[in-house]
């Protein structure tokens, strides 16, 4: 489902790349071959783009070479970056006074951890690019986190071989569109090949590129199912962020989020620590947004609403997920990719009807106990927080009612603790929907009500960066 930008060959971008004599620059990989410099040499004419391939593979070469990162890792964006300075830096000195003065230097550089002959490890590379847009110009940076999906070390190389003759090609014919350089990442690979997971503009010419948003992207442009954010705004790798840790998650529009919602977290907080070995210390916390509705049919959100919500959440201090999922089964697969501990994921009445509803699970072979049986394999629970009934009373999870012959699968699942319930802070909360929040911030209600619905940080984020079109 790739979405094939150019309809040029790897081999031609190489060779038009080559031909182009203000181009010139340095190709270093290190870990996987030296594949990248392998595609610009076999289209031809390489000696008019590549000042200096090469591969410091010892780490002590390396170390030398590019210094000692803070965190110590050799696969790692610091790393990279470091890689891409180094090599700029000595181009430009180097060649700066006897290239022609038409001349825009790049620097190239991937640091790999590809399949090893003899285990089982995470096949992940960090790639980047610096390069000059124009000659004398400051140089701009695009990396990328790219996992390899590829069965074989050979495949995986030869497919960060395509990716880098795209990035690089990328960067110089499509970087006043950062969106048509994203889709073209994946030009001349199938797309069970890599997943492209994060992606960073930084420089003078991407000074007005959101990051978020182009994250974003990726999932639209079927590089990833899922994008994540640091508190802090910046893009998180869900291999880095979930490695080793129990993960507490909770799915909404957080449009925007509500004092209910942030309760909904707080006590699946509390109810997860209480399980045996989890606590803060080793815990990721996750607001997680999807892309779709529950039939699996894109919302058509704005990019500029997502961000959004992220910024609001963030504001919280929570770590936030965008993805493509539909099902809560498909959501924890995607977790246990990077983590086999504890993971809870919170979730409202509504939700558990929806998860019983056999609707949902069409064209799924097994139905709903091939679902269920995806979901509740191991370590995996439903945190199960109340609602009010039609009367206003509170109404637990014991009581929801499914379809007569799913009576015994419900109560299988909380007989055996697969489905708990959490209890709400104060019983107000549960009056409180974002839909309604979202109208009355639009409307000119003289006591702004929905102000008490949201935390007071939200609120004044909301006035202050008239988010969500607020006009006060």
């Amino acid at each position: 489902m790739d979405k094939q930008v150019s309809s040029r060959t790897t081999k031609e971008k190489a060779l038009r790349l080559n031909l182009d004599e203000k181009k010139y620059g340095t190709i270093v990989e290190i870990g996987a071959g030296q594949e990248v410099a392998r595609n610009f040499f076999v289209a031809g004419a390489a000696a008019g783009t590549i000042a200096k391939t090469m591969s410091a593979y010892d780490m002590k070469f390396s170390d030398d070479i590019y210094g000692v990162q803070e965190n110590g890792r050799y696969v790692s964006k610091s790393r990279v970056k470091a890689m891409m300075e180094q090599e700029f830096n000595l181009v430009v000195e180097r060649l700066g006074d006897v290239r022609p003065k038409s001349s825009r230097y790049f620097s190239y550089a991937t640091t790999v951890a590809a399949k090893s002959f003899n285990r089982n490890n995470e096949c992940h590379a960090w790639c980047g690019v610096r390069v000059q847009m124009y000659p004398g110009a400051e140089p701009s940076d695009i990396v990328v986190h790219v996992r390899m999906l590829d069965d074989t070390a050979e495949a995986q190389q030869d497919a960060l071989g395509v990716l880098g003759v795209n990035l690089i090609y990328g960067a110089y014919y499509y970087y006043e569109n950062p969106k048509t350089l994203i889709d073209s990442l994946t030009d001349n690979l199938k797309s069970d090949r890599i997943e492209i997971d994060s992606i960073e503009f930084t420089g003078p010419c991407f000074e007005d590129v959101d990051n978020r948003a182009k994250n974003i992207h990726l999932i639209r442009s079927w590089k990833t199912r899922a994008v994540m954010f640091k508190p802090d705004g910046s893009v998180a790798v869900p291999a880095e962020m979930l490695y080793k840790k129990n993960v507490l998650t909770i799915r909404g529009t957080f449009r925007p989020v509500t004092i209910l919602s942030q309760d909904m977290i707080e006590q699946g907080q509390k109810a997860f620590y209480e399980l045996e070995g989890v606590d803060a210390s080793n815990t990721t916390v996750i607001a997680e947004i999807s892309l779709n509705d529950a039939r699996g049919s894109d919302l058509n959100v704005s990019e500029e609403d997502l961000i959004e919500r992220v910024q609001l959440l963030n504001k919280l201090g929570y770590n936030v997920m965008i993805s493509d999922y539909t099902r809560y089964f498909s959501l924890r697969a995607y977790f246990r990719q990077f983590t086999s501990l504890q993971l809870a994921i919170v979730v409202g009445m509504i939700n558990i009807r929806q998860i019983f509803d056999e609707e949902n699970y069409l064209g799924l072979e097994g139905g709903i106990l091939e679902a269920f049986g995806k979901l509740f394999p191991d370590h995996t629970r439903l945190f199960v927080y109340p609602e009010n009934n039609e009367a206003g009373e509170v109404k637990h999870f014991e009581s929801i009612e499914v379809p007569t012959h799913l009576n015994y699968l419900y109560r299988h699942l909380l007989e055996n603790g697969f489905i708990r319930g959490i209890e709400a802070t104060d019983p107000s909360y549960l009056g409180i929907y974002s839909r309604e929040v979202y109208r009355h911030l639009h409307s000119k209600d003289a006591d702004q009500r929905w102000q008490s619905m949201v935390p007071d940080v939200v609120a004044k984020e909301i006035i202050n960066s008239k988010l969500f079109g607020y006009k006060g």
